[in-house]
Formats: structure tokens, C-alpha cells, sequence
């Protein structure tokens, strides 16, 4: 091994990036992290508008696909995962959005001691620094900023009158004291730019000359003495080499990355491992298993009025509005398109909302750039112009896997999600069909509204609609679950994050989530790297805050 450090981090996305931070913030800490993809200093990837746009290249991305999915018509899904420094924080949506506390309360009833709302509400709060100032629910004084709503455009709030008119509360805040409702979402943008996990966590670390990061670095096996890590083997520009753990080896490589590595260093299901010529170490059956995914669906309309983003595409627009936000960190460019939505229940027996309902002032068909000065040729201002809601699962009943391919570290793995294999969430679509229609033909949204477009007003049997999502059904690319944390046979990490069977080994990504969270995950995955940290330097946890809250013993029964 040719160098040696205390801590060595494999991943730098969300949780990573956070992780490097706190491990290093004592100078006495030697830190490594190792990130496969490069620095992210792609200036492009700051601009809010073009949020996703940027995935599915060979400088940024895995390029990762499911594998056939026989319940959606045997289509492979593209699964963008970023590959660089500040990982899906660079890609994602930039809305800020923690989940129901009920989720939390979920972990910690199925055994993880320390990860109820009270007891996460502090880590989310400690990395946090929201523009209002500190309050019950935020921090003020963290590295992550987080921004209030910005966006004027009429039709986000005549989705949020349009959610009152069908019924629904309205909300100021989906962090706060009630997640249920309709409103618009705060979010990581500071200075009409995305303020992503590695501008907020990891670059004011890089000065410190007890932190290393190298990029371009893939991790290919956890080096061990015994049963103890003590050490990660990797390649870099077409290098092998090693670097040693005195402390501890920590993964932070992503819900793909994590079991994989894990896996080819020998820790998983026992008979698939054998079966790829891969000594076992760890028999942990539950390793790749658990996965868990947001799917959506897009019901589309036409809009009378040209209040969309569509008119930002045309080339000379996108360009200019795009050098403005970069150089002035103004104009709409500086604004995520997606600020109104809500979280709704399907039933009113259920305890939280178990349905996530985006306003996007744009057709899905088309969200590509025009040529230049295209919108000149339009017939009239509205031409081109629609919009959708985007109606998930927050609580997916379908589970999923991810296996190796081969022994080869370098081979993508299988991911096969099993979307829409258990029925149940075949019957939630169909609802939430008929709520997002039901919402979209509200008073408040008929002066836009020039008629349906997807799934079309031809589709409403059942038989029909259903044919309809299998068809239209998509990944909001919110992949968890597959080092669950937790107890019994399936269990990955414990509650301390502590890979079971091995020592010196931990996990501290997404991947440890027992349960998918309610809303957008990256707050979560910054959250658990928060909390790993004081887990791995044997702090006291930070003092229980916020409101006691009911038992999630329903929410548990309901979604296991």
C-alpha cells in the first residue's frame, strides 16, 4: 500500500462530499476520497434551467439502463447516475425536500435506534442555511443554502389555487411543521446558481492539507486483514493502486455503487458470488437487494397562453439566458422550472401523503433545444406551449435488485428495479391519474388549459389506463435501499452504519435507507452523511429536537 490515511472515502457524491468534510475538520484526521468521475467544473451545471439536461454523457455519467422490465413492456429505462464530485447533487432537481418525519419514525421502529424524525431533525438543521434564518424546522448556520421560492410564472400558482380547489390544503412549507398540501419547494440554489453538495461541503475543505481528493479514481475491491478493512484497491489513469485505512473504510459510493463494490470485495448473497469465481467473507444475503425507486407518470396539456419555458429553448435564447445566469446569476434561467407541487394521500385513512404531484411548465415531448429564432415561425405566442403534472409513488410497493454482471469491477451490474411487479402499485397509478386529471380540470387552470394531451381524452377505462402507464411510466431517478440498514437476515449495515460481519467498514449513502423517503432523496443522502460522520468519530449524537409525533406503526404495516 503506498499511501496511508485514517479515513478513506469511496464515493463523492452527497454524502461523500459531506463526510470529507466533517472527517477532515480536525487537522489531525488524514483523509482520502476517491471519486471515479472528474471535478464536475463544468460551468454549465450550475444553471438551474438545464437541471437533467446533462446526464447521459461519457464525461459525467455511468450511463447505467435497467435490464429488460417485463411489467412495463419489457423496456430498458435509462438510469442516469452522475459521476463526478458532488454526484447527483450536480444533476438532480435542486428541490430541498427531507421527506414525512413518519419516514424517519419508519427507520427507527424497524430497529435503527438514533434515526427517528426528533433525532435526524438536527443533522438535517446543522447542515442547513436557510435565507430565512434558523427557526424550529431549519438552520441558519450550515454549508448547504437553502433558497425560498422565486418563480413568478402565473401558471405554478394557478396549480397551487387549482390543488385548493380540489380539495387539498395548502402548505408554506414542506419541511416544516405539515408536509401535506400544495405549495412551492425551497431550493439549493444560491446566487441564481445550483448550490450543489460539492460547492457547499467540499469545497471549503480543499485547503486543508489533511484532505486528499482524487477524481478519476474507481474503486475496485476494500482491502482487508482478516476480517478488518484496512485498505481500498484502485485504478487511476490506467494505474493500479492502493491506499491503506488505519481507521476505517467508508462507502459513499451511490445505491448502485455501494453493494457493487461490496460484492466483488466479497460481501454478499454467498451462492451468486461463488457463482462469479468471488471469494465469500461475508455471507449477506441482502446485499443489492431492497431497491427501491420513485416512478411517475406525466399527464400533459396544451396551454392557450405562452407562460411555459418552451420559448427558452430555441437556441439563441437558451444561449443567451444561459451566459446571463453564469455571468450576472440572473434572468429565468437562474430558476428551477419545477417550484409548485404536492404531496397528497390517495385515501384520507392513510397517515401521510403517499402521492408527490410536480407542476412542469413544459410538454415532456418537448423539452429539447429549437433552432435559433425558431419562436419566430410559431403561428401564434402559444404555440408549442403545455404543461404537465407529474404524479409518483412516494411509497412504491415493488422491490428491486442489483447483481453483478461479472467479477469485473469495470462491468456495469444488472439492475433490475421489478417496477410495477407488485400489483398494488399498478392500482396506485390509476388513482393517481384520476387526482392529477381531477386537479388539472379545476377553475383556476382553465384560462391556460387548451386540452389533454397525454394520456389523451380518448384514454379512460381502466383497461386503457393502465396500458397507458406501462407505456408512459418512468424513473424520477431516486434509486435507495440496496445496504438497508436495519436488522434480521436482509439487513447490509446496522444502525451505526456498520457493514455486518466485518469491521472497519461502513456505509453511508442512500443505500442504507430501509425505506424510500417521501419526497426527493438527496436532503436524506446529505442528512445520513451528516449523522455517519459523528457516528464514525464517536460523537454523542446531537440533541433530540421538534415535535413527538404519532406512531408510524400504520405507515410501517402499510408499506412493508
Amino acid at each position: 500500500m503506498t499511501e496511508g490515511y485514517d479515513y478513506v472515502i469511496v464515493g463523492g457524491g452527497s454524502a461523500g462530499c459531506v463526510l470529507a468534510n466533517r472527517l477532515s475538520a480536525d487537522p489531525d484526521n488524514r483523509v482520502l476520497l476517491l471519486e471515479a468521475g472528474g471535478s464536475g467544473r463544468n460551468p454549465l451545471y450550475r444553471v438551474p434551467l438545464i437541471a437533467g439536461k446533462l446526464s447521459r454523457n461519457h464525461f459525467g455519467d455511468w450511463n447505467y439502463e435497467t435490464e429488460p422490465e417485463a411489467e412495463v413492456n419489457g423496456r430498458r429505462v435509462d438510469w442516469p447516475r452522475a459521476k463526478m464530485l458532488g454526484g447527483c447533487s450536480m444533476v438532480a432537481g435542486m428541490l430541498y425536500v427531507r421527506g414525512h418525519p413518519s419516514d424517519f419514525d419508519t427507520w427507527a421502529q424497524l430497529g435503527n435506534r438514533g434515526w427517528s424524525y426528533r433525532e435526524v431533525l438536527p443533522y438535517f438543521k446543522r447542515a442547513e442555511d436557510h435565507e430565512e434564518g434558523a427557526s424550529a424546522y431549519h438552520g441558519g448556520s450550515g454549508e448547504l443554502f437553502v433558497r425560498s421560492p422565486r418563480s413568478d410564472n402565473p401558471i405554478l400558482s394557478a396549480y397551487i389555487e387549482a390543488g385548493r380547489q380540489a380539495g387539498y390544503p395548502l402548505t408554506d412549507d414542506f419541511n416544516g411543521e405539515t408536509q401535506e398540501g400544495f405549495g412551492r419547494y425551497h431550493c439549493n440554489i444560491k446566487n441564481g446558481r445550483r448550490w450543489s453538495a460539492a460547492r457547499a461541503f467540499l469545497d471549503p475543505a480543499l485547503p486543508r492539507p489533511n484532505l486528499t481528493v482524487l477524481t478519476g479514481a474507481q474503486a475496485t475491491e476494500i482491502l482487508f486483514d482478516g476480517r478488518r478493512a484496512r485498505g481500498v484497491a484502485y485504478r487511476r489513469g490506467g494505474r493500479d493502486e492502493q491506499a491503506a485505512a488505519d481507521g476505517e473504510v467508508i462507502l459513499s459510493g451511490g445505491t448502485v455503487n455501494s453493494p457493487q463494490l461490496l460484492m466483488l470485495s466479497g460481501i454478499g448473497p454467498a451462492d451468486a458470488l461463488a457463482a462469479h469465481g468471488i471469494q465469500v467473507r461475508a455471507d449477506l444475503p441482502g446485499v443489492g437487494r431492497n431497491l427501491q425507486d420513485h416512478l411517475d407518470v406525466s399527464i400533459c396539456h396544451a396551454s392557450r397562453r405562452p407562460v411555459t419555458v418552451y420559448r427558452l429553448l430555441a437556441l439563441d435564447r437558451f444561449v443567451l439566458e444561459t451566459g446571463r445566469a453564469l455571468l450576472f446569476g440572473t434572468g429565468p434561467a437562474t430558476v428551477f422550472p419545477q417550484e409548485a407541487g404536492g404531496f397528497v394521500r390517495s385515501t384520507p385513512d392513510l397517515e401521510a401523503p403517499n402521492l408527490q404531484a410536480h407542476m412542469l411548465p413544459l410538454l415532456v415531448d418537448r423539452m429539447k433545444l429549437r433552432p435559433p429564432f425558431a419562436y419566430l415561425f410559431d403561428r401564434n405566442p402559444a404555440e408549442g406551449h403545455g404543461y404537465a403534472v407529474r404524479t409518483s409513488l412516494l411509497r412504491p410497493y415493488s422491490r428491486g435488485v442489483i447483481e453483478l454482471r461479472s467479477n469485473d469491477p469495470f462491468a456495469k451490474p444488472m439492475i433490475r428495479p421489478s417496477y410495477l411487479s407488485d400489483r398494488r402499485d399498478v392500482d396506485l397509478f390509476r388513482r393517481a391519474v384520476d387526482i392529477g386529471r381531477d386537479i388539472l380540470s379545476q377553475q383556476a387552470l382553465k384560462p391556460f388549459d387548451a386540452g389533454e394531451i397525454e394520456p389523451g381524452p380518448e384514454v379512460r377505462s381502466d383497461v386503457d389506463i393502465e396500458a397507458w402507464i406501462r407505456r408512459a411510466v418512468t424513473t424520477e431517478f431516486h434509486p435507495v435501499g440496496t445496504c438497508r440498514m436495519g436488522q434480521g437476515t436482509d439487513a447490509v449495515v446496522d444502525e451505526e452504519l456498520r457493514v455486518i460481519g466485518v469491521d472497519g467498514l461502513r456505509v453511508a449513502d442512500a443505500s442504507i435507507m430501509p425505506v424510500i423517503t417521501g419526497g426527493n432523496t438527496n436532503a436524506p443522502t446529505m442528512m445520513i452523511g451528516e449523522k455517519a460522520a459523528d457516528l464514525v468519530l464517536g460523537r454523542a449524537p446531537l440533541v433530540s429536537e421538534g415535535p413527538a409525533l404519532e406512531s408510524a406503526e400504520e405507515l410501517r404495516r402499510e408499506i412493508l
